[in-house]
């Protein structure tokens, strides 16, 4: 087969790419600069430059393909303010790739998340996230015109991913975590910090991805969950015993001063379950759990050193 996959040089999407390739498939991957192009290249796949806005690009790259993986977003867009903006973008895409596939019984899989499905109790797949209007949410709308493809002859699939997908190279939540506990001199949790992020490790997230693109049903909602739910608590103290800081309390009136942009995501109780997922696919988490891979050391390398 051919995949055409967005966001083939992100965290998760190069990943995926040579998880595609490693199982005999051949793949394009969406590339927006030289430096993506490079990366695409050197990984064994065809770069495909463009963005998410070329539309024609997304259709033509669709059209030529056996099916669509699409992981890109504009995160940087998205964490400076402009998440509307950034929503609405994905969502065009999502139409153009949709409408080229339309009729074809060719799969596309959509990235989305599990925070904030069913706050404070465990969410399953069966859990759809509350549309009502806000920016946020504008994306959930995104993953129900993906789910409402499967009517329209399109082997539709959305794929929830744990807040934290970690691992070595990690740049997202855990590793800005770090960064704040290093700038403050101490490890932060809101509260008492009994909330829980689920976790995947990043390799078993890429091959989630690639069993979906192969074989998910029509209208699957599909979880990237290895662990239910890591307490926040024990993530900070983990990140704490490293660093050589106190792991603290935060008054979650002082959430924001602490945590910036991810004060909204750090106070999050959101265990998510993906009984159903495993039970489905066949997959089955195999990387380390997020303690243990804090444990590992690799998120602790001096910033600039790599060691």
């Amino acid at each position: 087969m051919r995949y055409f996959v967005t966001g083939a040089s992100g965290w998760i999407g190069s990943a995926t790419v040579a998880e595609l390739i490693a199982a005999g498939h051949q793949v394009s991957g969406l590339a927006r600069s030289d430096a993506s192009a490079a990366a695409v290249t050197a990984a064994g796949a065809d770069a495909v430059r463009g963005t998410i806005d070329d539309l024609d690009v997304l259709r033509d790259a669709a059209a030529e393909s056996d099916g669509v993986v699409h992981l890109a977003f504009k995160h940087d867009i998205a964490f400076s303010g402009g998440f509307q903006e950034a929503a609405e973008a994905d969502r065009r895409a999502v139409d153009a790739l949709g409408g080229a596939l339309a009729g074809s019984d060719r799969p596309l899989v959509l990235a989305s998340g599990v925070a904030g499905l069913k706050p404070g109790r465990l969410a399953t797949e069966r859990d759809m996230p509350q549309v009502d209007g806000s920016p946020v949410s504008l994306r959930a709308t995104t993953a129900e015109a993906v789910l409402a493809l499967a009517s329209r002859g399109v082997r539709s699939s959305v794929v929830r991913i744990s807040p934290t997908a970690h691992g070595d190279g990690d740049h997202g939540f855990v590793a800005s975590l770090i960064a704040f506990a290093r700038d403050k001199g101490s490890a932060g949790y809101i509260g008492d910090g009994a909330n829980r992020w689920p976790a995947v490790h990043r390799s078993d997230a890429a091959r989630l991805f690639a069993l979906a693109v192969d074989k998910a049903p029509a209208g699957s909602v599909l979880h990237a969950v290895a662990e239910q739910g890591v307490p926040f608590r024990e993530v900070a103290e983990t990140i704490g015993r490293h660093l050589g800081v106190p792991a603290v309390s935060v008054a979650p009136e002082d959430a924001g001063a602490y945590f910036g942009w991810m004060s909204g995501f750090a106070g999050l109780d959101a265990p998510a379950s993906s009984d159903l997922t495993q039970e489905l696919l066949g997959w089955h988490p195999t990387g380390p759990g997020l303690l243990a891979d804090l444990d590992e050391g690799h998120y602790f390398r001096a910033p600039g050193t790599g060691a």
